[in-house]
């Protein structure tokens, strides 16, 4: 059985999938947004439970990565963690109807993954957010709302984010919207 160190700088070779290497550079700035997108920046509770909402058919979860690396100078800065400090990072899209509607990129520090907290690392295809949201001892803390310039058709133009506290520490949760979620499902 490998050691837990090796089992971290093994992961850290997994590049970033392509999808997060475009946004990261985009960053968030405070949108005046209306209409169905503004819906979805501002949802409280379960993100995962007001999209299964708008499922006509199905609701799914394909996880692009998965796995231990370091997370950008932005995200380890809001997180507190020392810079180069590895962190499970876990990037899926939540799908509805089968299709993408959102890209989701969640920052894990090691202090999470202790105790309770190692569930995390083995979620799979389930939905971050039910476990998030059935456990009482996370907390979220406000919603960073943004829009993101795009480098191709089809790529996130809306994007939040929130910190969720819990005994371990505290985990970083971003969500990029796919243009098909808001333009479809008009509430």
């Amino acid at each position: 059985m490998p050691s837990r160190d090796s089992d971290i700088n093994d992961s850290l070779r997994i590049p970033p999938t392509d999808w997060y290497r475009s946004l990261a550079a985009a960053g968030l700035r405070n949108p005046a947004v209306h209409g169905p997108a503004r819906y979805w920046l501002q949802v409280e509770g379960s993100f995962t439970r007001a999209l299964q909402t708008q499922c006509r058919a199905s609701f799914h979860v394909e996880v692009a990565h998965e796995g231990f690396a370091v997370p950008t100078p932005e995200e380890a800065g809001h997180l507190n963690l020392p810079s180069r400090q590895a962190a499970w990072i876990r990037e899926v899209r939540l799908c509805g109807d089968g299709a993408p509607w959102v890209l989701a990129r969640t920052v894990i520090p090691l202090a999470c993954l202790s105790g309770e907290g190692r569930r995390l690392r083995h979620l799979g295809n389930r939905p971050l957010g039910t476990y998030l949201f059935s456990n009482p001892h996370w907390q979220r803390g406000p919603l960073e709302t943004g829009l993101c310039r795009p480098f191709a058709p089809g790529q996130p133009e809306l994007a939040r984010r929130s910190l969720f506290s819990g005994r371990g520490g505290a985990l970083l949760v971003g969500e990029y919207f796919l243009p098909a979620l808001y333009r479809r499902n008009s509430l």
